[in-house]
């Protein structure tokens, strides 16, 4: 149940007359609804339908749609849930195509609930109408000055550059005034509701095409299309346009399949973190940071680098900014020897040049000092951008001299071609003081506190250097077609090591020697080929954790350790049930580090590629880098590059480092391979891979297939 391509969603925003039907002075949702079309500036025609009462609202009301005079462009449904779709039809046939629909007891409640949506649903594609709803407030186009919206709507309204799609109509409220305490400025907010016919989706694409709109703030429940959010994450991309999510759902759910090991290093929300990574989306923790950020980002655009030169009044703060630098990845520069040089002659003597920069509590005396240090720290050729701690005053007792050098601080900011981003101490509101001085000043927006101003530039830095990856042409997945060499058996169930290695090898992806016997005296054999110490394992369709039963023996160095371990494994399976059956010999390997690269399904996103450190190194780190296929070689390079056990690889403690775009290449392949299996692939792993500076092979393969 989601909207289309075919729906405009921004003309849905943009009515010239609204109806509210089922409009009553006994309805709280109603007084708020006519109250804000009629505060908020809302320019066109307000018809209030009830076909009880002549007058609502102190306004006389209209008995039904079709006592309204001409076309109404959007109709607000208050109505019980029986009669809603009767308004519906009845509006169509009168020709509007656009409706609210605030009640509730559709697919929230279950049951009859989710029935009577789906009949919404056929209803709205039997008539070609768009539905905003059901079991939502509404829309605040700020922009515009139209306010269907059903809460009270705190005041004043800003209207600014920030679009925000929640799918909780209950936080909207909170986000509006938090935003307008921070005297951050909405393009457009949308309380979706139940998503019946309009999506997140299809607000997002209207509002990537808005040219009212600079970045996007998102408050999701769930994701329910990935494919329609990745293709307009993918847009807001190509537009420059910053997508801030707040996701919630964090917790930890079981694995995507029980056969691969991959599957415990695969958490839904793992999955969501990866593919708001790789579709440029930016993922924040807290209603706070997602408005903070969206507002920055609106603010400032892209920013050039993560080299920050800071300038605060405060020693204190600047050890706390320099923490906090640290912890976000940004970069404190040392200053030029030109930049220190002209810093002392700008600053008190007893002021120290460095990055951060405390210009000390003389700029209560000197009112021009910040101003100079400012310019000069934009100056310095080693600084991306500036960060600068100010508050906007709450209280003044000179508003004139408060307003004038707010003033040529601002002046400062927009003729430096360095971007100067201010900061404020702390979260606090922006109050009616401080308000008049942003305003009579042109000062820029104020991001609230130390904390969630570094998060949001940290934030702001990582998606610029995925905008300019973007910009710069990125490369495209590999396309492979996968090859099934004769001898392999059908496509279900969990194929053997050997089936799995075999159908790797001859898909690109380089495997360790390996031989298929049926006796000892064979395996024997094999061995001598190889040359000792060698690996035995048992080689049974269907069999997906060999080790479980005793069918793997390692570090085999002599003909007689090889017949032994022949006679245990093949013991070994037949007592688990698998008679006849085969083993596996290869040579051991020694030395490298071990790898774990595998690809499970998620119910959401779809086949998703994880890489870990293998080994002790998954218990000791935890971790794993994931992207959603299909993924290109230099993003799998990135996802390695962010793993904690990166070190290792590249050598650590006098060992050879691996070549890490080799490791990318082959791990690409891995990924390529699954994802042109499509649906019939259930999971793909290979672990380990080893890898050293000598050779990347797979020692172990596991493929299941999807049932029939």
């Amino acid at each position: 149940m989601t909207g289309t391509s075919t729906i405009d969603p921004m003309a849905f925003f943009r009515p010239k007359s609204v109806a509210l039907v089922g409009a009553t002075d006994k309805s709280g949702w109603s007084v708020a609804t006519f109250n804000n079309l009629r505060v908020n500036g809302f320019a066109g025609d307000v018809y209030l339908v009830n076909p009880k009462a002549a007058q609502v609202h102190d306004t006389p009301a209209f008995a039904s749609l079709a006592d309204i005079p001409g076309t109404v462009d959007l109709v607000y449904v208050m109505t019980p849930i029986g009669v809603v779709p009767e308004v519906i039809r009845q509006g169509a046939e009168l020709g509007t195509r656009h409706y609210v629909v605030l009640t509730a007891g559709y697919g929230e409640v279950g049951g009859e609930g989710a029935v009577r949506e789906r009949e919404l649903l056929d209803l709205a594609e039997e008539l070609d109408v768009t539905i905003l709803g059901p079991n939502g407030n509404g829309f605040i186009n700020a922009a515009d000055g139209i306010t269907p919206y059903g809460l009270p709507i705190p005041q004043p309204l800003i209207a600014g550059s920030v679009g925000v799609v929640l799918q909780s109509g209950a936080l909207a409220s909170s986000v509006l005034s938090f935003a307008q305490s921070r005297n951050i400025g909405i393009s457009l907010l949308v309380a979706m509701g139940n998503e019946t016919v309009m999506s997140v989706t299809d607000v997002v694409r209207g509002l990537v095409a808005d040219p009212k709109t600079k970045a996007i703030a998102l408050f999701l429940e769930s994701v329910r299309k990935p494919e329609e959010f990745a293709e307009v994450a993918r847009a807001a991309l190509e537009a420059g346009k910053p997508i801030v999510a707040l996701k919630i759902g964090r917790s930890v759910k079981a694995s995507r399949t029980a056969q691969a090991h991959t599957g415990a290093l695969v958490g839904d929300d793992k999955t969501v973190d990866a593919a708001f990574e790789q579709l440029g989306v930016i993922r924040v923790v807290s209603l706070e940071d997602l408005i903070i950020t969206a507002g920055m980002l609106a603010e400032t655009g892209p920013l050039p680098g993560k080299r920050v030169g800071v300038v605060t009044p405060s020693g204190g703060a600047s050890e706390i900014i320099a923490d906090r630098a640290e912890d976000e990845g940004l970069d404190l520069p040392e200053f030029t020897a030109e930049t220190t040089a002209k810093l002392r002659e700008a600053l008190p003597s007893f002021a120290t040049p460095n990055n951060p920069l405390d210009v000390t509590g003389y700029v209560l005396l000197d009112r021009e000092l910040m101003g100079r240090a400012l310019q000069v720290v934009a100056a310095d050729p080693g600084i991306d951008f500036v960060m600068m701690l100010q508050d906007l005053p709450r209280q003044t007792p000179d508003p004139q001299l408060a307003l004038e050098m707010y003033s040529r601080n601002a002046a400062t900011i927009r003729e430096t071609s360095t971007p100067i981003i201010p900061v404020g101490n702390v979260l606090t509101d922006i109050n009616e003081t401080g308000r008049m001085i942003q305003a009579g000043s042109d000062y820029p927006q104020v991001a609230g506190g130390i904390e969630h101003g570094l998060t949001a530039l940290g934030h702001a830095v990582r998606w610029s250097e995925m905008l300019r990856n973007h910009r710069a042409g990125r490369q495209q997945p590999p396309q492979v077609t996968a090859a099934f060499p004769d001898g392999l058996p059908e496509r279900r169930g969990s194929w053997s090591e050997a089936s799995a290695a075999k159908f790797l090898a001859a898909n690109g992806v380089p495997m360790v020697p390996a031989e298929l016997v049926s006796s000892a005296d064979e395996a024997v054999a094999a061995a001598e080929r190889f040359g000792y110490p060698v690996v035995v394992k048992a080689a049974v369709e269907g069999l997906e954790h060999k080790s479980d039963i005793g069918g793997v023996k390692l570090d085999l160095a002599s003909a007689e350790q090889v017949r032994e371990a022949v006679e245990q494994v093949l013991a070994a399976t037949a007592g688990a049930g698998h008679a006849g059956a085969q083993v596996l010999v290869q040579p051991q390997r020694s030395g490298g580090t071990e790898l774990l690269v595998g690809v499970v399904r998620d119910p959401a996103w779809g086949l998703t590629l994880a890489v870990a450190l293998g080994g002790v190194w998954v218990e000791l780190l935890g971790e794993s880098a994931l992207r959603v296929l299909p993924v290109a070689q230099d993003e799998v390079r990135r996802a390695i590059g962010s793993l904690r056990g990166l070190r290792v690889l590249q050598g650590a403690r006098g060992g050879e480092p691996v070549d890490i775009d080799e490791l990318a290449r082959v791990v690409t392949q891995i990924g390529a391979l699954a994802h042109e299996l499509g649906d019939e692939l259930v999971a793909l792993e290979v672990n380990p891979l080893l890898v050293s500076a000598e050779r990347i092979e797979a020692l172990d393969a596991l493929v299941t297939w999807a049932a029939e």
